[in-house]
């Protein structure tokens, strides 16, 4: 794995770690300022068509309290993560990451689960010699 290699699957396992240990304040040091998250409607539309950006543009306070609902209302059940693929720019400074994920949350309440289960596309920018997630793809099925 070359050095920049290393680097990006850095930033994903530490994404993973912050879920892991609901971590917000580790979560928000992978964002770029201009991150947006697309999604899919459901985990087999693969057509961009039919996807929507729920989040909007990265804004630390109100993900920050999305997250902490989501904590405060769930439990981690487990969260599995797998880089399938690293692709590096030939200028060494964009990159992005093929991650196969399964999460899976209870709500405390009533039990429902709520489960992250696909792959999604982590696209990154170097940034003053730091890589940030610019975009992601929502998670769907192959």
């Amino acid at each position: 794995m070359n050095p920049i290699e290393k680097q990006i699957k850095e930033i994903v396992d530490r994404e993973t770690r912050a879920w892991d240990t609901q971590d917000i304040e580790l979560l928000l040091t992978i964002f770029h300022p201009d991150m947006v998250w697309p999604w899919p409607k459901d985990s087999m539309s693969h057509n961009p068509v039919d996807w929507v950006m729920e989040l909007g543009r990265f804004n630390e306070e109100r993900w920050k309290k999305g997250w902490q609902d989501l904590f405060d209302t769930h439990t981690l059940i487990h969260n599995n993560r797998e880089i399938i693929k690293i692709s590096i720019s030939d200028e060494g400074d964009g990159a992005f990451a093929v991650v196969d994920v399964d999460t899976l949350w209870r709500r405390n309440s009533d039990g429902e689960e709520f489960h992250w289960k696909g792959r999604a596309c982590k696209v990154y920018t170097k940034v003053f010699n730091e890589w940030k997630l610019i975009m992601h793809t929502g998670l769907l099925e192959y």
